[in-house]
């Protein structure tokens, strides 16, 4: 059982370290964004659910398969372009984790499970296992994306975003959420769209 979940984990980094975009460590070195990206969403799920199953383990690491294949501005600048990409994403980076389950002996009820999380199917009706998943996804964001993304927008966008993205997480995300250090001008950010 371990065999195959090693086996897919390892499928799933071996495409993320084709990613042409590079992050630069705290130390200099420089690996594949996507690489990175999923360390991070791994990190936050030991923090949401250290006995998370295999499944969400596989969807939290694939939760953005090649998704740099399909760059933002292949779908107009607009907010319905903007939604119109991300459900494009989510079916996408879905059906690729899912067939390496396929390929690694899960069977076809965790090959569909893997799809759905990944699609975060269920989520507004309270799906515990969708719920952790969009939680470490927000998580991420406001530990690794949010001080480069409150650089290139202004506040009232960034209070929105800020305040969208914490209705999205559990109690239990927004426990962890205020765990995070932050800048002082993040933190400020966080404080006030909260505050609101």
């Amino acid at each position: 059982m371990a065999d195959r979940y090693e086996k897919a984990r390892a499928k799933i980094y071996a495409a993320h370290d084709e990613d042409p975009t590079k992050h630069t460590t705290s130390d200099g070195t420089q690996v594949p964004y996507e690489t990175h990206y999923a360390q991070q969403m791994e990190k936050y799920l030991g923090k949401r659910d250290a006995d998370a199953s295999e499944v969400l383990k596989l969807a939290v690491c694939g939760q953005h398969f090649r998704r740099w294949e399909v760059p933002r501005d292949s779908y107009p600048m607009t907010k319905i372009g903007y939604h119109s990409w991300r459900t494009f994403l989510k079916k996408r980076q879905g059906q690729q984790v899912s067939t390496i389950l396929q390929e690694c002996s899960y069977s076809s009820d965790d090959v569909a499970r893997c799809l759905a999380l990944i699609q975060k199917e269920g989520l507004k009706q309270g799906e515990e296992e969708v719920q952790v998943l969009e939680d470490v996804a927000c998580l991420v964001f406001l530990d690794d994306q949010f001080e480069q993304f409150k650089d290139k927008h202004d506040e009232e966008k960034i209070l929105t975003i800020l305040r969208k993205t914490w209705i999205k997480m559990s109690k239990e995300g927004q426990e962890l959420a205020l765990k995070i250090a932050m800048t002082g001008d993040c933190e400020l950010l966080v404080q006030k769209a909260l505050a609101a």
